[in-house]
């Protein structure tokens, strides 16, 4: 071998060592390949739902419009009485209670007795009542005598003006004793019996109905002593007619007049009818609310006082919005409302909407929509199922 052929030889590399070069190099250049790929999407991936044309057989389109409405307040509201037909009794006069005359929810007509009280003060009334009739009476007799003596100048003319002006209040006191039974609500008999010089031998005061109703609270119990003026004993009330003391968010008030109609939902107990016919004027520092008062009829006596109902406010202004139908919504993992959306290429899209009023069988959509696209209506469902497909 010549030197020069050995030194080719000697500078050649390997064919192995060739072969491992070639298979790093392709190695190499496939990965710089594969970064120009675009990764695969993930397969939860949202995608509209697309449907056959027997499929959109099942399924009916509603184009968004703009257009007129009268929103709708919710709120939740307490049951009262009519305080214009409810009147609570308390008692006239102190003493013990001896007797209770009616039972609760028991109607009750004006004057009707409720208790009876063994009481100190109306026995004070019937004896000074007794006394201003004797007092009255010997002061007119007296009066008389003077002037028919003052004729045939029996006497002076300055003890007959003294006799008169002593019967005359003599009548006085009389008339306000008599007032003073009056006020306690004493049974005419029982007056007529002391006019006649027979007062009862054991008075025994009775307190009456003030006005005719029903006895919505007996707030007293045999052998309990009363204080006159502050002591509650009943409430008498005219239950055909209720009041709801709605609390209306200050933010929804400017959308509440008086006279808006209302519906007053008492859950099982049913659906009545009202009418707003006063709007708080401060905020309720517990609730932060502003107290509405719905007038409502209750003829059937289905709502009793203290109950909580949902009470639905029908503005009568008139606003402007985008009005969707209710069945259109559905919502999702997050209770949020939704709607599906046609496009262009066939599919349906979901998106998230924000609701604002309802008004009938529509809401206000206040975001998420605009005027004229179309929305599924009816089967909402359906499409949100192919679309999990």
């Amino acid at each position: 071998m010549t030197p020069d052929r050995a030194c080719t030889t000697a500078r050649r590399p390997p064919r192995a060592l060739l072969a491992a070069t070639a298979l790093t190099l392709a190695s190499l250049l496939g990965g710089c390949g594969s970064s120009t790929d675009k990764p695969a999407p993930p397969a939860d991936a949202p995608h509209n739902a697309t449907l056959t044309a027997a499929q959109r057989q099942h399924i009916t389109l509603d184009t968004v419009v703009s257009g007129p409405f009268h929103k709708a307040i919710e709120a939740t509201g307490v049951v009262d009485f009519d305080n214009d037909q409810a009147t609570s009794v308390l008692a006239p006069f102190s003493g013990p209670v001896t007797q209770l005359l009616v039972s609760a929810g028991q109607h009750v007509d004006k004057g009707q007795p409720l208790a009876r009280v063994n009481s100190p003060d109306f026995a004070a009334a019937v004896g000074a009542y007794s006394k201003a009739l004797v007092a009255a009476r010997n002061a007119r007799r007296l009066a008389d005598a003077d002037r028919d003596l003052s004729a045939h100048e029996g006497v002076p003319r300055r003890e007959l003006e003294q006799a008169l002006t002593d019967a005359a209040s003599a009548d006085a006191d009389r008339d306000a004793a008599l007032q003073a039974l009056l006020a306690l609500d004493t049974d005419p008999q029982t007056i007529k019996a002391i006019q006649s010089g027979k007062p009862p031998a054991h008075v025994e005061a009775v307190i009456r109905a003030p006005v005719a109703g029903t006895v919505a609270e007996k707030l007293i119990t045999p052998g309990q002593l009363l204080q006159a003026g502050s002591t509650a004993c009943f409430t008498v009330a005219d239950l055909s007619r209720m009041w709801v003391m709605a609390q209306v968010a200050p933010g929804e008030l400017a959308a509440v007049s008086i006279g808006d109609p209302a519906r007053i939902d008492a859950g099982s107990t049913g659906t009545l009818p009202g009418v707003v016919d006063n709007i708080g004027a401060v905020v309720d520092p517990d609730t932060r609310a502003v107290p509405v008062r719905v007038r409502v009829d209750n003829a059937h006596g289905l709502l009793k006082k203290q109950m909580y109902v949902r009470v639905r406010i029908q503005s009568r202004q008139t606003d402007r919005g985008l009005l969707v139908p209710v069945s259109a919504f559905l919502r999702d993992d997050e209770n949020l409302p939704f709607v599906y959306v046609a496009q262009h290429d066939g599919s349906f899209a979901r998106r998230r909407v924000t609701l604002g009023y309802r008004s009938g069988d529509r809401y206000q959509v206040s975001e998420g929509l605009q005027a004229g696209e179309q929305v599924v209506a009816q089967g909402g469902l359906f499409v949100q199922f192919m679309q999990s497909q």
